[in-house]
């Protein structure tokens, strides 16, 4: 289907559906959104179902928010907000009204926490309409790192460790988070990041440094199952956060420059389309409508050997997705 008429039909079928992305879709037409400031360095979005944007930042903390049809970032959540840190991950659940934030001490990778104060490393939870501060979850174990987190049609929340082979688990209800699932894999320096749950109900995690990507199966108790490591098309060069794209697919933001569309087969191989290269250090992506916003993170000037370097402006670029066959 041509891209226009498939516009076309989207948006008249959101308007007769009565949803509030009708009105986005006919009206939203911006190429990119710019966060302000040269120490923002973004590293995860998410957005809601109206198309607002919410970005966390490594450096600044906090949680910056772009109004649909706006061009620039405002400061939503500040810095230090619920003893939040430097704040990565970030995850709009809006069955429960939460957004969740991956609340990190970075100092070890020379970036002090919001106003100098060191607190647990958490999964915080706020109120996704007002930004309050709603509860928290200290990562279990003594060296952790909450990198990314997905939320499953349950309402159970699924978490990356990036220093410890964890995948964690919050259950509605819950007050602490447990490990769910554990593999060699994981660890060694692999360092787990982006997760999604897919339409199998499968828990998908990728690993920065290795370049990998796994499937954890789901039983039928909930418990974690078989660990299978899926045989891309092409190499992953720092895979970084990812979302579910309809019904056997992710989306894909790897640190090396770009851009994917991974397409699962069902069973052990995943085809790697990339969509687009170029970026600067892409860190996440989300879907809104028929369009991805890609972040880009630039963290190679704030980490490794180009650390020190002036980074560009930050900003998130839009992608129309290519039609579905």
């Amino acid at each position: 289907m041509a891209r226009g008429v498939r516009r076309v039909a989207v948006v008249l079928l959101l308007a007769a559906s009565g949803g509030a992305w009708a009105a986005w879709a006919a009206s939203d037409h911006r190429a990119e959104v710019t966060f302000p400031g040269e120490r923002v360095y973004p590293e995860s979005i998410t957005a809601t179902a109206d198309g607002t944007l919410l970005v966390g930042s490594i450096v600044e903390g906090g949680v910056f928010r772009v109004r649909p049809g706006a061009a620039t970032a405002e400061r939503w959540i500040p810095p230090g907000a619920g003893d939040s840190m430097s704040t990565f991950g970030v995850l709009a659940d809006e069955r429960s009204g939460t957004l969740w934030v991956c609340s990190n001490d970075a100092s070890a990778l020379g970036v002090p926490p919001p106003g100098g104060r060191t607190k647990p490393v958490a999964l915080k939870a706020f109120d996704l309409a007002t930004g309050v501060p709603k509860a928290s979850y200290t990562l279990p174990g003594d060296k952790t790192f909450c990198n990314d987190a997905a939320v499953a049609p349950d309402g159970t929340v699924y978490v990356t460790d990036s220093v410890q082979p964890h995948v964690l688990r919050l259950r509605p209800g819950a007050a602490a988070l447990e490990v769910w699932a554990e593999h060699p894999s994981f660890g060694g320096g692999a360092i787990l990041d982006g997760i999604e749950i897919g339409a199998d109900g499968s828990v998908y995690v990728n690993t920065f440094t290795s370049g990998r990507l796994f499937r954890i199966a789901m039983g039928p108790d909930g418990k974690a199952g078989q660990v299978t490591e899926l045989r891309t098309s092409q190499p992953l060069d720092h895979p970084d956060g990812m979302r579910r794209y309809g019904q056997d697919a992710l989306l894909l933001a790897e640190g090396g420059g770009r851009f994917d569309i991974v397409h699962l087969d069902g069973g052990d191989n995943a085809r790697v389309e990339v969509v687009k290269d170029g970026y600067k250090g892409p860190v996440s992506v989300v879907q809104v409508g028929d369009v991805a916003w890609i972040l880009e993170g630039q963290q190679s000037t704030l980490f490794g050997p180009k650390a020190g370097g002036k980074p560009g402006p930050f900003r998130a670029y839009a992608v129309p997705l290519p039609a579905r066959q």
